[in-house]
């Protein structure tokens, strides 16, 4: 016989929802009222879905102060208009000075790109990564510790998506009309908790390669 979730067996979260919401009206009796009004967050961050890298706990923010978009392995691609309109919300509307892709060691995703198993739809996904190892192939089979390998392709996954956020029509456009904004590489450690700056910074289109800088057409007059 088929069993259903009974309502009440998520009650101890919306207990736990109405605790929090008390701790933090305690601790700044007008935190809800202002956040309520409007967001103003310096940061996009681009992370994975994955459950145990909570963006905003990890670098101890608050709410309203990180926008948000996550997907299976962190990967931005030119088709994907889910993350860019994230982009473009963050880069055009709040105005964030900020984008940060942040992977994480031992992505689950990026390891399943890694071998010729089967998973079923997200296989179509995991196109994105494997055309990321087949790039880097050479440097990637020569590690002989699979679990180093992996360690390494994380770590090109994201310098990968930093390159791909900077190669949008988007931040070209915020650069162009003079937009402060930077595009940041980091990784998360799962077994301890730190983050790593990969130290692949991109603030400009002259740190592009060239083919994938655009130049808007000169008006003509």
């Amino acid at each position: 016989m088929r069993k259903y979730l009974a309502v009440s067996d998520l009650s101890h979260l919306l207990q736990q929802n109405r605790a929090w919401a008390q701790q933090m009206s305690q601790n700044d009796p007008q935190f809800f009222s202002d956040l309520s009004k409007q967001q103003h967050p310096k940061y996009l961050w681009i992370g994975c879905a994955d459950s145990r890298v909570p963006e905003t706990q990890i670098i101890q923010q608050r709410p309203g102060d990180i926008f948000v978009h996550r997907n299976v392995a962190n990967v931005v691609v030119h088709s994907d208009l889910n993350c860019l309109s994230v982009i473009q919300y963050a880069v055009e509307v709040l105005e964030v000075e900020h984008i940060i892709v942040c992977g994480h060691y031992g992505c689950g995703g990026v390891d399943a790109a890694m071998h010729c198993r089967e998973h079923g739809l997200i296989d179509n996904w995991l196109r994105f990564l494997k055309d990321i190892y087949h790039e880097h192939q050479v440097e990637l089979d020569s590690i002989p510790d699979e679990t180093q390998r992996l360690r390494r392709f994380c770590e090109l996954n994201v310098i990968h998506q930093v390159n791909n956020v900077c190669h949008t029509t988007i931040v070209q456009r915020a650069w162009d009309k003079g937009q402060t904004l930077a595009v940041h590489g980091w990784i998360y450690g799962l077994d301890d908790g730190i983050i790593h700056d990969l130290h692949h910074e991109i603030n400009s289109p002259d740190k592009l390669e060239v083919i994938y800088q655009i130049v808007r057409k000169q008006q003509i007059r």
